[in-house]
Parts: structure tokens; C-alpha cells; sequence
């Protein structure tokens, strides 16, 4: 299974490369963009090429794992749907065919003839990763897992309106970036179909940082297995938290800006003035708690859906943490979910849809979540929370 993680951090590499060539050639660009306005308003491609970008990263990411392990072709799932039409109202189903030539040829469909845009990203779906696979620990992983168990989920690019307003913020050491293409990612998680634990993930940040010849990426991942815990990245240390006005400790926690604000005001005397923060995507702001700039990520809603979790949160279990039903933790008397050992109560699971829910809903995180790597700090959010909201 070291194999399935060098070819989810490889497919993921690509998608972050297609994720870049849409914004930086031109004509990919301006489809990108532009929104038709009059007689041209209906035509689905241009508005919806966000999507197409989405889909066509989904679709190289189900292909090229499929390639290699077939047996688990049918359980690899994503947030988009294949499905296009036309400018002339003609259906298309979006695939990754054998060669670049035949690939171009099928998007030149969706694009109503743009033999440009088509080529180009064809290009990048077929062109071959350029990662080099520094991290040491991964030719070394022995994960008693098999193929025919396992289940993959897919966020093609999280965060995918900072994606296309593509503001480039200035990141500051030590501190998240609340918004811009920092926050948009690649997010794969690998899930054991009988459970719907998740196991290994990898996340891609196409818009790392810049330099004088463009935007460079950076990957992390992490696989929990039984005893088989790694990870790219160290756990965060503990740092000295600040004093609150209260007296207590100050914990540092990441929402989203439109979070209720019951919930902010409940939290706000464990964080003081400073340390109640704000970003974008759901994948980001996990990704946050990750590298510690973050004690933990925080939503009372259930806007979020298994693909924008399972991968991130594979990596918080590695590190010793994970991610918990938020409306379950606080319907519940029991602290057993940090119980080492166990099936943590109140972790999310990957492999059960809400059969009384329609359309996305059926994979969403109706209870809400909390993201941790610290079982203590968990238990005194949860404690804030009760009965507030």
C-alpha cells in the first residue's frame, strides 16, 4: 500500500498542475473568469468552467488510480458530477481517455469547438507529474491494507471560489492566511470500506508560495492504519498559550467568518481578542489545525461533505488527533471518543451516506465537525459549547 500513497501523492501533483495551468494560460484563463452576459448567458461551459476544471481533476485522479489498482475503480467517489451539456444542448460525459489527442478531442465537445482551450488542458491531464518524493519514511511504510477494502474520496479543488478570484495574499510565518489561493487545495482520503475509517490522505496546495518563475506547491500526508501511524508532517509542539482575560489559557481557534455567533461568542473567553481566527475552505482550515496554527477548527453547520474531509482528517488521526460529529459530541455525556484503542465515538466515518437526504446532502457532515490534535482541548470546546446553541 506504499504504492497506492506514491501514486495518490503523484495524481495529486498533476491535478495541482492542472489547478495551475488554468490560471495561468490565457485562453484556460478567460473561460475560467468570464461569465457571458445577453443572448450568451445560458452557455453552461463558460460559467461553469470552474466546474469542468473540477471535473476534469477528478476524473485524471479516478483514472490514473483505477490504471493501476482496478479493483478499486467502482468505490473511488468525488464531488462532481461528469455530466455536461452544450452549447448545443448536446449531453457530455467527461473522461480521461487513452491518449491526449482523444481526451482534446472529447473537451472540444464540452467547449463547443474551443480547440485551444481543449488542447491545452488535455496537456495537462496527460502530462506526467514532475514530483520529486523527498519525504523520507514512505518506501519504508509496511500498511496492512488491502485495495479490494478500501474506498477513495476526492475534492478535485477545495475552496474553489478563492481558486477562481485567485487573490494572491502575502503569507506571514507562523500564521494562516484567511483567504486567497493559499486556501484552495487538492484533498485525496482513502477510507476502509467496512468502517469508513479513514486511513491515509494527501493534501496538495497548489499556491504554496511564489517566486520569479510562478506559483510552487507543497504536498503532505498521512496514513493510520492500526499501530502504523505516519506522517509528512511533525506533530505541532504544544506551545505556551496565552492567558485569557479570564485568567485561563488561550486557545487558538479557526472558523469560518459566517460561523453562528452563539457559537463565537460561547468560544470567544477561551481564545481572547487575537486567537479566534477566520479562513476559507473547509480544507484549509483543517489543514490549519494540522501545522498547528490552529488548536482547532470549529463548525456548527452541515456545509461540509465526506470529500472535503476524509483526506485531512486521515492526517489529524496520524498525528494523534481527528475529527468529531459536533452535534454528537454535545448530545453526549461519554469522553470515550479520545479513548485510545477504540472506535472513537463521534468520529466521522466515510462510508454510509444520510439515506433520508437527496443529491450532495447524502454525503454531507449534517452534525457539523471539530478538527483537534489535542484530546484536552477537544473536551474543553466541547464543554464551551454545550447548551449555547
Amino acid at each position: 500500500m506504499a504504492d497506492l500513497l506514491k501514486l495518490l501523492l503523484r495524481v495529486a501533483e498533476k491535478a495541482a498542475n492542472v489547478a495551475r495551468v488554468c490560471r495561468q494560460e490565457a485562453p484556460l484563463f478567460q473561460l475560467l473568469v468570464q461569465e457571458k452576459t445577453g443572448v450568451d448567458k445560458n452557455k453552461k461551459f463558460v460559467q461553469d468552467f470552474k466546474t469542468l476544471a473540477d471535473v476534469v481533476i477528478q476524473e485524471m485522479i479516478r483514472h490514473d488510480v483505477g490504471a493501476q489498482f482496478p479493483e478499486m475503480i467502482d468505490h473511488i467517489q468525488g464531488e462532481e458530477s461528469n455530466k455536461f451539456e452544450n452549447g448545443l444542448g448536446e449531453s457530455v460525459i467527461v473522461t480521461v481517455c487513452g491518449t491526449e489527442k482523444e481526451t482534446a478531442a472529447l473537451l472540444a465537445t464540452v467547449l463547443d469547438g474551443d480547440q485551444t482551450a481543449a488542447t491545452l488542458l488535455a496537456c495537462a491531464i496527460h502530462q506526467d507529474a514532475k514530483l520529486t518524493l523527498t519525504d523520507t519514511g514512505t518506501d519504508d511504510l509496511h500498511i496492512p491494507l488491502s485495495p479490494s477494502d478500501l474506498g477513495i474520496w476526492i475534492d478535485p479543488i477545495d475552496a474553489t471560489s478563492q481558486y477562481i478570484e485567485g487573490r494572491e495574499e502575502a503569507a506571514v510565518e507562523g500564521r494562516l492566511c484567511p483567504s486567497g489561493l493559499q486556501c484552495a487545495l487538492v484533498l485525496i482520503g482513502v477510507y476502509l470500506r467496512a468502517t469508513g475509517e479513514p486511513v491515509m490522505g494527501v493534501i496538495n496546495q497548489p499556491f504554496n508560495h511564489k517566486d520569479p518563475t510562478g506559483w510552487k506547491g507543497k504536498h503532505f500526508w498521512g496514513v493510520s492504519c492500526g499501530s502504523v501511524k505516519a506522517c509528512s508532517v511533525l506533530r505541532p509542539k504544544d506551545r505556551p498559550a496565552k492567558t485569557t482575560a479570564a485568567g485561563g489559557p488561550g486557545l487558538s481557534v479557526v472558523m469560518s467568518s459566517s460561523e453562528k455567533q452563539a457559537v463565537k461568542e460561547a468560544l470567544a473567553p477561551l481564545c481572547g481578542p487575537d486567537r479566534l481566527m477566520y479562513a476559507s475552505g473547509a480544507g484549509y482550515k483543517i489543514l490549519c489545525v494540522i501545522l498547528g496554527l490552529a488548536d482547532v477548527y470549529v463548525l456548527s453547520e452541515g456545509s461540509t461533505f465526506k470529500w472535503d474531509s476524509c483526506g485531512p482528517h486521515a492526517l489529524l488521526r496520524a498525528l494523534g488527533g481527528g475529527m468529531v460529529d459536533l452535534k454528537e459530541c454535545l448530545h453526549s455525556s461519554s469522553s470515550s471518543h479520545c479513548q485510545v484503542g477504540h472506535q472513537d465515538q463521534g468520529e466521522l466515518t466515510y462510508h454510509q451516506p444520510h439515506t433520508e437526504s437527496t443529491g450532495a446532502d447524502h454525503w454531507a457532515n449534517q452534525g457539523g465537525l471539530v478538527a483537534y490534535l489535542n484530546c484536552q482541548i477537544l473536551h474543553r470546546v466541547i464543554g464551551e459549547l454545550k447548551g449555547k446553541f
